[in-house]
């Protein structure tokens, strides 16, 4: 057996040559910046947000000094709540339309007394409508012109609310409307909706919305017969921030 011819080697390589080893990936991140809202150390760290961290940190601010300075004249002055009355009230005409029984005529007068009792706060009446309500329904409203109102103050509101609207009145509510109208009184709700704000010195409060209800009032129609011996009582209503 003849040996086989085995190559002569000599320790060099000429194969392909070897290629250089890869570099890890590194992901390219833009500039940016990490922006954390946080209004009571700084908000915002880095580059641009700067200006908005710069607002927020004012506007904390001006939000602070606000809510001390009320917290301040709450405790040092005591605000007390103003007070509606409601005092006097009487009906010319509430009924039904002939042709329509879903139609009433109605003309309601109305006087308020308004009572500010705090000794250094005055309040500005931006916006007042006054709306009546029977049967839980309203029935017809009307605007009251905006006043200024002083210190330890009492104001007298005269309102007329007349017209005619379509009322959906449920059957509960057209029993007491026959009812009503053989006593010749009528059991009126009066609803309240304004726009107010405080003075204290030359500073103005924001706008308060608060709603004042004067309910089941008993009002008497002028024109009735069976009202004869009937006066009407002086009734304080519900004031309500909220």
């Amino acid at each position: 057996m003849g040996d086989k011819h085995q190559p002569y080697l000599n320790g060099a390589y000429y194969g392909p040559s070897v290629p250089p080893p890869l570099k890890p990936n590194r992901r390219y991140k833009p500039p940016g910046c990490c922006c954390c809202f946080n209004c009571i150390g700084s908000c915002l760290r880095c580059c641009g947000c700067c200006i908005l961290s710069l607002i927020c940190n004012i506007l904390v601010a001006v939000a602070v000094i606000l809510a001390v300075t009320a917290l301040l004249i709450c405790l040092t002055f005591r605000p007390n709540a103003v007070k509606f009355y409601v005092t006097d009230a009487s009906l010319n005409r509430f009924s039904l339309d002939s042709n329509n029984n879903s139609k009433i005529h109605y003309d309601l007068d109305l006087n308020f007394a308004v009572r500010n009792p705090n000794q250094r706060l005055g309040v500005y009446y931006d916006a007042i409508q006054v709306s009546g309500y029977y049967g839980e329904q309203r029935f017809g409203y009307v605007d009251v012109s905006p006043f200024y109102q002083g210190h330890k103050n009492t104001t007298v509101v005269v309102t007329r609310v007349q017209g005619q609207n379509l009322v959906v009145l449920g059957d509960g509510a057209r029993v007491d409307l026959k009812e009503d109208d053989k006593a010749g009184v009528y059991s009126i709700d009066v609803k309240l909706v304004m726009s107010v704000r405080f003075r204290f010195w030359v500073v103005k409060s924001w706008k308060f919305k608060p709603k004042i209800k004067c309910n089941d009032l008993k009002v008497p129609l002028v024109s009735s017969s069976s009202t004869s011996g009937f006066r009407f009582k002086t009734m304080e209503c519900d004031f309500d921030f909220y």
